[in-house]
């Protein structure tokens, strides 16, 4: 299988367990492996044949900022089954990223990955 990469989605949103991080927002970083196809486009070179990725970094935006669940691992999930909503998309990988989470003492980030395949939703 062949993927697109896509790296440095940044969004502001409202993610999280802790009450402050509903109200107040936080900025989230979500890095995508899109695995597809790209045979054809490879030959053709014409976008009708392959994934035009600017709708899927705006599909990732738009879940990030009007999302307000509790676990960023439902974030994830969700933008996963909207990727792979895509036709030419048969499988996803999610790397996405609290980049300050409220955390005492902690200047890291947390992060989670995830992988879902379209034969997987049948």
């Amino acid at each position: 299988m062949d993927f697109i990469k896509i790296k440095g989605i940044r969004c502001y949103g409202y993610t999280g367990y802790v009450p402050e991080e509903k109200i107040l927002g936080q900025w989230f970083e979500v890095n995508l492996s899109l695995g597809m196809d790209l045979h054809v486009s490879g030959i053709s070179d014409s976008i009708e044949d392959t994934l035009d990725y600017c709708h899927v970094i705006n599909t990732v935006k738009d879940q990030i900022t009007s999302a307000n669940f509790s676990l960023i691992e439902k974030l994830a999930e969700v933008i996963a089954q909207k990727v792979l909503s895509f036709p030419k998309v048969n499988e996803v990988r999610i790397n996405l990223s609290k980049l300050s989470p409220p955390i005492d003492n902690f200047e890291g980030r947390v992060t989670i990955n995830i992988t879902r395949k379209k034969e997987d939703n049948i």
